[in-house]
């Protein structure tokens, strides 16, 4: 699609809105603008022919590197485009100079809004005074978008609490006939940033407790978590083991064509398309119901939805559901219900609007 850019925050940190902007970018033929990229990456899960460029690099470390990216947004003219795609929640600092635009909102930064008294506690006075300032230019960016599309029906609430917003519902997509289903091996599989608000501990718990059961967890942690990862490696039983995060699609598909399903324990989850990878792959899919969770895996059919999830509800789950390959074929239907086709002509049909 001509005259149409994608801006981004960065493109080192690969998760699944990394993944959904590169392929609309593919499937339209759209430039991506963005801070640091990691091409080695990008170009192993299948987007080397992606054009993307780099307004300038910043920083690795945390906050620092928000800061930077903030401002190059902030200061960023691009010429000799007529629509422009924001995601992230740094990018829009570039809308005021770049009309016509909406937003691909992932989710209102948590740290500052859901979650902000669990990253910062409500007694550091002067982190809760930046926090203050950093709600009030996010909330200042916002304004000079045009239109938000959310990732799921729980950001949507979010976008509405947050902003006073509308938005339009467009799910995450998925290439879903790159999996395929392989009868199981001997481990379930969890697939996930390491980060403390996807409760990997509960995971640790149940399979500590489950010694005749394998979990094996594919996952990387930003710089400013790597202690926490260790630590979570060092608790870890016998049988879970910890692999760094996969970004060879083939290996990836290969982990989940062979696992059992898939646990997730990620609190209110924004979407969750981990959810959607296991499911194209036959796999059952055991989550908290809470989130995005409860926007893809149909309890029963597709997994276990867990109320108040816990280290015993998660045994549990593991064993109603019994033998896993019972469930392939509807969880083959659930997630071609996402596939990337659906999401591109959605897409496609906002541009035209704008």
């Amino acid at each position: 699609m001509k005259k149409t850019a994608i801006l981004h925050d960065y493109m080192d940190e690969l998760g699944g809105a990394e993944i959904s902007l590169l392929t609309l970018a593919q499937q339209l033929s759209i430039p991506i603008y963005t801070t640091n990229v990691d091409k080695t990456r990008i170009k192993q899960l299948g987007y080397g022919d992606v054009e993307i460029n780099s307004i300038g690099a910043v920083s690795c470390s945390k906050h620092l590197k928000q800061i930077q990216t903030q401002l190059l947004f902030h200061r960023l003219k691009l010429e000799g485009f007529e629509k422009h795609i924001y995601a992230g929640s740094y990018s829009i600092h570039a809308a005021a100079n770049h009309k016509r635009n909406l937003w691909f909102c992932i989710s209102p930064l948590r740290g500052l809004y859901d979650l902000r008294y669990r990253t910062c506690s409500p007694l550091n006075l002067p982190k809760q005074a930046v926090k203050e300032f950093q709600i009030l230019l996010d909330k200042k960016a916002v304004e000079a978008v045009d239109k938000i599309i959310a990732t799921s029906k729980n950001v949507q609430q979010r976008i509405r609490k947050t902003y006073g917003r509308k938005s339009t519902l467009i799910y995450y997509p998925l290439e879903t006939k790159k999996y395929f289903y392989r009868p199981h091996a001997d481990y379930w599989l969890s697939v996930s940033r390491i980060d403390p608000y996807k409760r990997i501990e509960l995971q640790l718990e149940a399979f500590r407790k489950m010694p005749k059961e394998k979990l094996v967890v594919v996952g990387g942690a930003a710089e400013n978590l790597e202690g926490y990862l260790r630590a979570l490696e060092q608790k870890a039983p016998a049988n879970v083991e910890f692999i760094e995060a996969v970004y060879d699609k083939q290996k990836l598909t290969n982990i989940y064509s062979r696992c059992k399903g898939l646990i997730a324990t990620a609190e209110d989850e924004d979407f969750g398309i981990t959810c959607i990878e296991a499911m194209a792959s036959g796999k059952p899919v055991i989550a908290p119901n809470e989130g995005g969770y409860r926007e893809t895996v149909v309890s029963g059919e597709t997994g276990v939805l867990i109320d108040d999830v816990s280290p015993g509800k998660i045994r549990e789950a593991v064993e109603d559901l019994g033998d896993t390959s019972a469930y392939r074929s509807e969880c083959v239907r659930r997630a071609e219900e996402f596939d990337v086709h659906v999401f591109t002509e959605k897409m496609r049909g906002e541009l035209q609007l704008l």
